[in-house]
């Protein structure tokens, strides 16, 4: 028996002259819908979210949504018909759902291009301002640096490469903050960028590093590199200065890094010690909210996102404009197919010029690496109703209210000088998005979130706002505002006015539900691989890796050295350690990830009977960034890790609005012959927020710990090891023939070593002449493949990046890595052992406090002494000393066709 409901009870309009409406529930086929008084009987289930027409719609005519096309029909549309793309089917497809789904699309991605008519431009008068003003207590800095909302001391890694250390300082200082209660925290800002050599996004980098260190959020800062990374500290300084930031302002210490990690983490933490009763004594006053510049950002949007949440940020963000402050409107791909609405009241010509130049760039960039700009959606965003880029588009730019003026378009990480209403030049990846805000000025973040993203910025306060009560209840935990008030019939007016007084509050020091659960994430705009067109059909027909092992010189015998090693076996599964694998499938579900790690190793879980410890692999990759090539990479590389030989059990953990979610990582796993039975699955969103998935995850693998069976040691010869080997720089000769004898010897008795391409080894003539059998040699394994046969591989590595290298190295499978260095020591993995060695008297003395073994003396004794070194490490009776001092990070590439969505 059908049900049937009024139009009011299950659909909204966001318009009146829209033609399809959105439903605010899952409503089953068959449903009878009254609406202005006729029934509409709908043809399938609509999900909750999803669109339904309420108006007949002819073949060629525009579906609207706010009163602008987001698509066009391919076939008649009657009344009630579920509306809906190809993308969106596709999307749907992947999911475990229990109802039927249309046969076909019935509508097009398609709109008409914008085109600014220059000739009848009128600029636009900017709202009245108030003629009073209103304070918060907020931190003075000089003139030029403005009003802080905290008071933090940041410790800003300059490249990638020292990431580990700015977060292995600040636990070590964590235990200060009880003694001085003005400090609101001591955090790492640590990125992925900068590690690599002449990287594309250099200006925008150093923009961004810059206008961090000077955001009035910042107590004091302490600036790291090594001094010999692409980016460096004195770059850093250098632009400050010449673009007149107030470097001078801000109480700061530049320090690089030289000689070993626990002297340079002495140092660093005596700067910062001695800077707290300084910082300490800094003190709150009343300043007027003309000093407040929102962020204004949206993630895991939803179909309400531009219905209830984004138009609360476009009455907060008008109402602090005519106060006197600036807002932030930024993502801008996620604008393309709203120019129209953007673009309605603005300051000036050059303003609209530079915002439509700004997309047109970006649209540009993407296409050198063979995406499409507007495939920004996620799978979360089309599961919860947002089918395409025009669709997100037109409701993520009702942050910004119909009435206010738009004064400037910007550059990402541009400084916000003047009040007004900005558009900030970023990708729609939230947290790279942000970062460019924060280094713009912005003092407080204000995320609108429908499915339930958990962002915080580390020294700029997060306000999360919700889009529905249904899900505000669930994740009440996590978020800060309820929008989905709105759709119950609280006024905008009184909505917004106690979102803008809890936004006062959290400005004068009260704690975002974010910061009180102790999260942060940080992600700079991503360097892109291409700056034009030329390489992109080359890249996108590279020959695919053929996984079979390439053939080597006749190997030395077995025999010559009768070395053994322990393993543990359990039922079929050798392997020199049991690690309980937790891997997130996107950056915001990592976090939370490290937080689960850290309670179940505090717990002792399993642990050392059945398991040494538990290991999280937080990333920054899984959601806004480009398709094809990228996502593969990606898919391919956490399948290795949830395969790896030294997991004895893996719970993949999703945010939920991520596009590669639970469910696209099951039909990765399915369509490479991987059997996903075995490995747990939660969701941070769908199971309800933090504390409730902690607690499922934590149950998942005390039942795997429960039914595990006895495990038994067995010794085993070189045929059982899976070796990596790479170098950071030159090799000389005496250590590539060490280097060649074991790699002859491991894979001659069995085993495996794998070398990735970019390794200085393989343009070693004394490594590969002894090892290759043929010249030219191209790479057997692809970035993270898991090697499916022993014998000696060479693995595809897009970048000369050493943390990206040794992440898609370890995805292969391999055991321990051996790591020959050449310029300094290299940050370790997670979980897979580096032994780190180098044969140059130079690097011997500068480092020999974090090298594990130094090769000296005569050479034919060095792969002996390796291989001795390995059978330690593999028996664990000595771990690695820079994994022991906590110089570890874990960094997946995008390869050379991914950029930032």
């Amino acid at each position: 028996m059908s049900v049937s409901y009024q139009f009011d009870e299950v659909g909204r309009l966001p318009l009146p002259g829209d033609n399809v409406a959105v439903a605010t529930r899952q409503l089953d086929a068959g449903t009878i819908i009254y609406y202005q008084g006729q029934p509409l009987t709908l043809d399938y289930t609509v999900m909750e979210g999803h669109r339904f027409a309420v108006k007949e719609i002819a073949p060629g005519e525009d579906l609207l949504s706010w009163e602008l096309p987001f698509g066009v029909a391919i076939q008649p549309i009657p009344p009630g018909h579920y509306v809906i793309n190809e993308a969106v089917l596709e999307a749907l497809n992947v999911r475990s759902l229990k109802f039927a789904l249309p046969a076909a699309p019935n509508f097009a991605d398609q709109v008409h291009p914008y085109v600014l008519d220059e000739a009848n431009f009128q600029p636009a008068p900017a709202l009245p301002a108030y003629p009073d003003t209103r304070t918060f207590l907020g931190y003075r800095r000089s003139q030029e640096r403005g009003v802080g909302t905290r008071n933090t001391i940041v410790l800003l890694g300059t490249t990638s490469r020292t990431g580990s250390y700015v977060k292995q300082l600040a636990a070590r200082l964590q235990g200060e903050l009880k003694n001085y209660p003005r400090v609101d925290g001591i955090v790492p800002v640590a990125h992925t960028e900068g590690g690599i050599e002449q990287p594309n996004n250099l200006a925008l980098l150093l923009r961004t590093l810059a206008g961090f260190i000077v955001n009035p959020n910042v107590g004091a800062v302490l600036v790291v590199d090594h001094g010999n990374e692409s980016v460096t500290n004195q770059m850093v300084e250098a632009y400050l200065r010449e673009h007149n930031y107030p470097l001078d302002d801000v109480l700061h210490r530049f320090l690089s890094i030289q000689g070993g990690f626990q002297d340079n983490l002495a140092l660093g933490e005596a700067a910062v010690r001695g800077w707290l009763p300084t910082v300490n004594a800094m003190e709150r006053t009343p300043e007027s909210i003309s000093n407040l510049k929102i962020g204004l950002q949206c993630g895991g949007s939803d179909a309400f996102s531009g219905i209830s949440a984004n138009p609360l940020l476009g009455w907060i963000a008008q109402e602090l404009v005519r106060y006197g402050g600036a807002a932030s409107l930024a993502e801008t791909d996620e604008l393309i197919g709203a120019e129209p609405y953007v673009l309605q009241n603005v300051r000036d010509v050059e303003t609209a010029r530079k915002f439509l130049t700004l997309v047109e760039q970006f649209k540009e960039r993407t296409s050198w690496h063979g995406a499409n700009a507007e495939g920004n959606p996620s799978g979360g965003n089309k599961y919860r109703g947002l089918y395409n880029i025009y669709l997100k588009s037109i409701g993520a730019a009702r942050k910004k209210d119909p009435a206010t003026r738009l004064d400037y378009a910007i550059d990402y990480g541009a400084i916000m000088k003047e009040s007004g209403y900005y558009f900030m030049d970023s990708p729609g990846n939230d947290l790279e998005s942000i970062a460019g805000q924060v280094a713009s000025g912005c003092n407080l973040i204000f995320f609108t979130t429908g499915n339930g993203s958990i962002t915080n910025f580390p020294f700029v306060p997060t306000v999360k706002v919700v889009t529905t009560t249904r899900r505000f209840q669930l994740l009440s935990n996590d978020m800060d505002v309820n929008a989905g008030q709105y759709l119950e019939g609280v006024s905008m007016d009184e909505l917004g006015k106690q979102a803008f007084e809890l936004s006062l509050q959290v400005a004068s020091g009260q704690r975002s539900v974010g910061e009180k659960a102790g999260h942060s994430q940080v992600q700079i705009w991503r360097n892109w691989r291409q700056t034009d067109a030329s390489q992109l059909d080359a890249l996108l027909q590279a020959p695919v890796p053929s996984g079979e092992p390439i053939a080597i010189r006749a190997a030395a015998a077995a025999a010559a050295n009768p070395i053994r090693f322990t393993l543990t076996r359990h039922q079929d599964h050798r392997a020199s350690d049991r690690i309980g694998l937790i891997l997130p499938t996107s950056l915001c579900a990592g976090q939370v990830a490290n937080m689960i790690t850290l309670r179940l190793n505090k717990q002792g879980l399993g642990q050392p009977e059945q398991l040494s410890r538990f290991v999280a692999l937080a990333h920054t990759e899984g959601c806004g960034n480009s398709a094809g090539q990228s996502e593969q990479l990606y898919a391919r590389t956490m399948i290795g890790y949830a395969t790896h030989p030294l997991v004895k059990y893996c719970l993949l953990l999703e945010h939920g609005c991520e596009k590669t979610h639970n469910d696209f990582m099951r039909h990765e796993m399915e369509e490479m012959g991987v059997d996903s039975s075995r490995l747990g699955f939660a969701s941070i969103q769908l199971d309800g927020g933090i504390d409730k998935v902690t607690r499922k995850v934590e149950a998942w693998f005390v039942d795997q710990l429960s039914a595990a069976g006895p495990a038994t040691k067995e010794s085993v010869g070189l045929e059982a090891l899976r070796i990596g080997i790479l170098s950071d720089g030159s090799v000389a000769d005496a250590a590539g023939e060490q280097l060649a004898l074991l790699t002859k010897m491991i894979v001659g008795a069995g085993g495996m070593v794998v070398v990735p391409e970019n390794s200085g080894l393989l343009s070693t003539p004394a490594y590969s002449e002894n090892v290759l059998a043929a010249s030219n040699v191209r790479p057997s394994l692809a970035y993270g493949e898991h090697a499916r046969q022993t014998g000696f591989h060479v693995m595809e590595a897009p970048t000369e990046h050493w943390v990206e290298t040794v992440t898609g190295l370890a995805a292969t499978g391999v055991e321990l890595i051996i790591a020959l260095v050449d310029r300094q020591p290299m940050q370790t993995h997670p979980f897979v052992p580096m032994l780190q060695v180098a044969s140059e008297p130079a690097m011997q003395q500068a480092y020999a406090n974090d090298l594990d073994l130094l090769l000296t003396g005569n050479p034919a004794a060095w792969t002996n002494q390796i291989l001795e070194s390995c059978k330690q490490i593999i028996e664990h009776s000595y771990t690695p000393r820079l994994f022991q001092q906590g110089n570890v990070d874990f960094q997946l590439t995008r390869g050379l066709l991914g950029v930032s969505l």
